[in-house]
């Protein structure tokens, strides 16, 4: 009997899957990656020593796994055991995981949350099925080079682990897989890992009189509902009061509100430059024989010459002899508007030697002001909206942006009237207008607010604009002095089948 271990690079199972890299090894297990040489594709497989002890609950839950169809959960190809080598087959992922991800410092929440969010939705997916996955960590977490999520080791790898046990109680599984999804969660949005042994190299989390911190005790700027659902899920005692997410369906649930995650965009062919002609060229047909070719243009036959004493010559001569009165006529009205354009110039006042124009009577001159800070707004709610993000509104780079959290409704959920992007002029001017990009959004109707305090209520509005999308000026009838200028916003314009403000830049004038 040949063991696993002793399995060789080159080794062909069930005349199809050739391995090629010993990936990972460990208590008679081996993980390899291979080629599926019919379908010409990498394969991950999973080979066991013979003396393997739980050789049958691995290939048991492999087969179970393998009738799952989620696209988000990795897929099993084919699972055999026999006394000469037992092996699993499933799908090759590539791509980063969410230890990755975070290793530079915390994702933006809402990216985290979504990631999050299709997970759960396919691991609720498999408890329907009776297939828990137990052994959550960042590693089964991957954003695929393709642009979507994938959840890895479903079934397989709690039994590699040893945390399968046949005697647990379904709550058991779910309450387990619930937790593992926060604590994923809470990775995303502190870089953190809540547990005493961190996977993926990530810093423990800290604690408070023997509990971990809150994501929003950690990291600035997560959002109060995404703080909620972690501890739901993950830390019951710091949000007393609060239900218990208890299965990943109600972890999915939670999160359903989170605008998903967008494939990452393909590159296009080329497109076939277009095909151009002028009304002297003809179309070169010969490179498009499926296009329909055009008939022939009927035989030449010289132009006969008309008689000079034929009715025809007599019509021609009426035709040229209009034409030339128009032309004479159109040139008599040319210099005439020359010759009044001439005399009004030379009636032109001389003071001061000049000929330019007077300038046009209630045009104000203005001047742009240059932003100290800015600051998300919302002292309607908890009082700040993604403050974290204000700043990329005034960096000069259309690509970034600011945007408050997402909501399920235009009128913010019913829980708040507004929120807005503050901005600090740093000195009181007379602002005229604004002009912001709101990016790729859609509706929505925010106001212009100038005022001297960052109350609310002594911001005056001065402007309104709705419909949102694109570049907005927004104009002042009359100049209104401030120090801090407030898009303020009514309405959430409709991004991404969710609800949310946005500003990718904004430049303010004031009167000079």
């Amino acid at each position: 009997m040949s063991t696993s271990s002793a399995i060789e690079p080159g080794t062909k199972l069930a005349e199809r899957f050739r391995l090629e890299d010993r990936v990972h090894e460990s208590n008679g297990a081996t993980l390899w990656k291979a080629i599926d040489e019919v379908l010409a594709r990498p394969v991950a497989v999973h080979t066991f020593d013979p003396d393997f002890p739980r050789l049958n609950e691995v290939v048991s839950a492999a087969r179970t796994a393998s009738r799952l169809t989620d696209p988000r959960l990795t897929q099993v190809f084919d699972a055999t055991e026999d006394d000469g080598c037992s092996y699993v087959v499933s799908e090759w992922v590539t791509g980063d995981n969410l230890a990755d991800l975070v290793a530079a410092g915390p994702m933006e929440p809402e990216r985290a949350a979504a990631l999050v969010a299709e997970v759960a939705e396919a691991l609720a997916h498999a408890h329907e099925a009776g297939v828990p996955h137990l052994c959550l960590t960042p590693e089964h977490l991957v954003w695929t080079a393709g642009g979507t999520v994938k959840l890895l080791g479903l079934g397989v790898d709690a039994v590699l682990a040893d945390v399968v046990h046949d005697n647990m109680r379904v709550e058991d599984a779910a309450r387990g897989d619930a937790e593992g999804l926060g604590r994923l969660l809470y990775a995303g949005l502190t870089g953190h890992w809540p547990g005493e042994e961190a996977p993926g190299g990530l810093p423990v989390a800290p604690t408070d009189n023997g509990h971990y911190c809150t994501p929003r005790q950690v990291t600035a700027g997560v959002p109060g509902y995404l703080d909620t659902i972690v501890c739901r899920a993950l830390l019951p005692e710091s949000k007393r009061g609060q239900t218990p997410l208890a299965s990943p369906a109600e972890v999915a649930e939670a999160l359903s509100s989170v605008p998903r995650p967008a494939p990452m965009p393909m590159p296009a062919p080329p497109p076939a430059p277009p095909v151009t002609a002028s009304r002297s060229e003809g179309l070169d047909t010969a490179a498009s024989p499926q296009r329909h070719t055009p008939p022939p243009p009927p035989p030449y036959r010289p132009v006969q010459q008309p008689h000079p004493s034929g009715g025809g010559g007599a019509l021609g001569k009426v035709a040229v002899g209009l034409v030339v009165l128009l032309v004479m006529a159109a040139v008599g009205l040319g210099a005439w508007t020359l010759g009044r354009s001439i005399g009004n110039a030379g009636d032109a006042p001389e003071a001061g030697g000049s000929s330019s124009p007077t300038p046009t009577t209630g045009t104000t001159a203005t001047r742009e002001v240059k932003p100290d800070s800015a600051q998300g707004f919302d002292p309607l709610g908890d009082g700040d909206e993604r403050s974290e993000l204000a700043s990329l509104a005034l960096d000069g780079k259309p690509s970034t942006d600011w945007h408050s959290e997402s909501y399920p409704s235009a009128d913010f959920g019913r829980l708040k009237k507004g929120v807005g992007l503050l901005i600090d002029l740093k000195e009181s001017v007379a602002v005229k207008e604004v002009t912001a990009d709101f990016g790729p959004v859609s509706g929505g109707t925010v106001e212009l607010r100038v005022g001297d305090s960052k109350d609310l209520d002594d911001l005056g509005a001065v402007a309104k604009a709705s419909g949102l999308g694109g570049k907005e000026t927004l104009t002042a009838k009359s100049p209104k002095k401030g120090r801090y200028v407030l898009l303020w916003f009514t309405e959430g314009p409709s991004y991404q089948g969710k609800y949310r403000a946005q500003v990718n830049e904004v430049k303010v004038r004031a009167v000079k």
